[in-house]
């Protein structure tokens, strides 16, 4: 074998029919034009590497460092034996799609159908991209409230849309809150309006969504074309015995809406990437339709496992008294040190003004705390289209509370230097 490689290598170099000048010419064609020219690692990725290579504490990425139920884990374990191990049903298994529409039906009040507008994704981050990559066209534009999850501009631009950010109102002394300015909503929206992007719970902020959003928000759209992608992959994580608040509730909005959750944040299962994609039928029709080249379908044991563990509504129910004791034990350990914790009504994420303590941008405090204090946080910075502008930066910085306690214990005992 190795005789013939050689034979071939040399046949081919020394091919007198080959003119040498063939070779540069052939190089350039590997060259692509990049349709994410600007887009790098995400940050996500370059502090968690960060992290792992300087020993510090990760309180950035957005992933728990605890294991799953081991009675979840036992049912993919049984659903592999009864030999669920080839590929599903393209969207999604049927028991999981019915217990999907049953929970949801239970919470906000709405039944989705089963078999024609409910899809399993494979984790909510391909449903937001099948979303607009079904509903978006070349030179439509989409609204996205910043600071918004990194897939969301990516995925407008791969669909040859144009993104239209409108920025949270950041908080003030008087109102620690992030809020949505409606009014500033309202004037970006134009007849090239295709698709407006929300998220709430919000990632990073936490901030949450009232019944008078969900009003202003129907007066807005009310006699428009734009559809809505509602990522609610935090739906279960909403604290102080507030409920939350689903566009799926209300009818004038779920008839437009492309409704997005995931398993990962109920279930501390993010490595699984298992989400799910409720709308209407005509718009599941079109998005099952990216779905079904993107990834075909997901899982298998997992699909079936999470299909009988959702029987037991109690997982979801108990979660946010579960981090809600998390973010109280990391709120009372940065109350001794120089950071100052905004409010965090939803998520398992908690904000912290770093203001009494530097004046360096967030992209490049977050990289100092790393290497000078062992500990990982996000710059809410990041989250902007424009991570360097002064606009985007508040002296803002992320931290993850879906850690184990003695893992917020030794971060908030290193922060207690800082």
């Amino acid at each position: 074998m190795r005789i013939i490689l050689r034979t071939l290598a040399f046949a081919f170099h020394a091919n007198p029919l080959t003119p040498p000048a063939a070779f540069p010419a052939a190089r350039k064609h590997t060259m692509i034009e990049s349709k994410l020219p600007d887009v790098g690692t995400t940050i996500f990725t370059v502090m968690s590497k960060l992290a792992a290579d300087t020993g510090a504490i990760n309180l950035g990425q957005g992933f728990p460092d605890f294991n799953a139920d081991p009675a979840l884990l036992d049912l993919v374990s049984q659903a592999m034996a009864q030999g669920h191990n080839q590929y599903p049903y393209m969207p999604g298994i049927a028991p999981l799609r019915a217990a999907i529409s049953d929970k949801v039906a239970s919470l906000y009040g709405r039944r989705y159908d089963a078999d024609s507008e409910i899809t399993v994704t494979s984790g909510a981050t391909e449903a937001l991209m099948a979303t607009v990559l079904c509903a978006v066209q070349a030179g439509d534009e989409v609204v996205v409230i910043e600071p918004c999850y990194d897939s969301y501009l990516p995925s407008i631009r791969l669909a040859g849309g144009v993104a239209v950010p409108v920025p949270l109102r950041a908080p003030t002394q008087a109102d620690p809150y992030y809020r949505v300015d409606w009014q500033k909503v309202r004037d970006a929206i134009t007849p090239r309006t295709r698709l407006l992007m929300l998220n709430f719970p919000h990632n990073p902020t936490g901030a949450v969504l009232t019944q008078a959003d969900l009003d202003t928000l129907e007066d807005i759209v009310r006699d428009t074309r734009v559809l809505l992608s509602s990522d609610e992959v935090y739906e279960h994580i909403v604290f102080d015995g507030q409920p939350h608040v689903s566009l799926a509730s209300r009818p004038a909005l779920a008839e437009r809406a492309f409704v997005i959750s995931s398993f990962g944040k109920t279930y501390h299962t993010t490595g699984w990437k298992i989400g799910y994609c409720c709308a209407p039928k005509a718009l599941s029709a079109e998005l099952r339709k990216v779905h079904q080249f993107m990834v075909f379908t997901v899982a298998s044991p997992m699909q079936h496992a999470l299909a009988t563990y959702m029987q037991d509504a109690s997982h979801a129910a108990n979660l946010p008294a579960f981090y809600q004791a998390k973010r109280d034990r990391l709120a009372r350990g940065l109350a001794a040190t120089k950071f100052k914790a905004l409010p965090c009504p939803g998520t398992f994420f908690m904000l912290a003004d770093y203001g009494a303590i530097s004046d360096l941008p967030e992209a490049e405090f977050s990289r100092w705390l790393t290497l000078e204090h062992g500990v990982a946080v996000i710059p809410v910075s990041a989250f902007y289209r424009q991570p360097a502008a002064p606009a985007s930066n508040h002296q803002i910085v992320r931290f993850c509370f879906a850690k184990q306690d003695a893992t917020l214990d030794e971060a908030i005992r290193r922060l207690q230097s800082v």
